[in-house]
């Protein structure tokens, strides 16, 4: 299958609340995902959570959009056409992909003409 099929009639969640992507001096609790990498710690969690004793740097105001369907580990494209779509309307992302779908994050204030491109590729809000 193409990234297209995968698009066309897929359900887009919108979580609620907003989010930070923390770089932390530790995993956060109740984060929605907390990356560790040779460097850094990364966690992205609600703004409301936040534990600033352990935070280094806090960048706010992300929205979380999931894509409601399970991607194929075969599946070549997907991302590069929703980030180069995203990308014509100056929308800045941060992606995190897990085992079986990808969330996308991106400024509150440009959650609504995001949705609406995903829209014009085919998703579902």
């Amino acid at each position: 299958m193409k990234p297209d099929d995968y698009l066309r009639n897929t359900k887009i969640d919108i979580w609620k609340g907003t989010f930070a992507v923390v770089k932390s001096k530790k995993p956060m609790p109740n984060s929605f995902a907390a990356i560790s990498d040779k460097n850094e710690i990364t966690c992205v969690i609600d703004q409301e959570k936040i534990r600033e004793e352990d935070a280094i740097e806090i960048e706010g105001g992300w929205k979380i959009l999931t894509f409601e369907t399970v991607l194929s580990f075969e599946l070549v494209g997907f991302l590069a056409r929703v980030s180069k779509a995203l990308a014509e309307e100056g929308i800045s992302i941060f992606v995190i992909s897990v085992y079986s779908t990808d969330h996308i994050l991106m400024k509150e204030k440009d959650l609504q003409k995001a949705v609406n491109k995903l829209k014009g590729l085919g998703c579902m809000a």
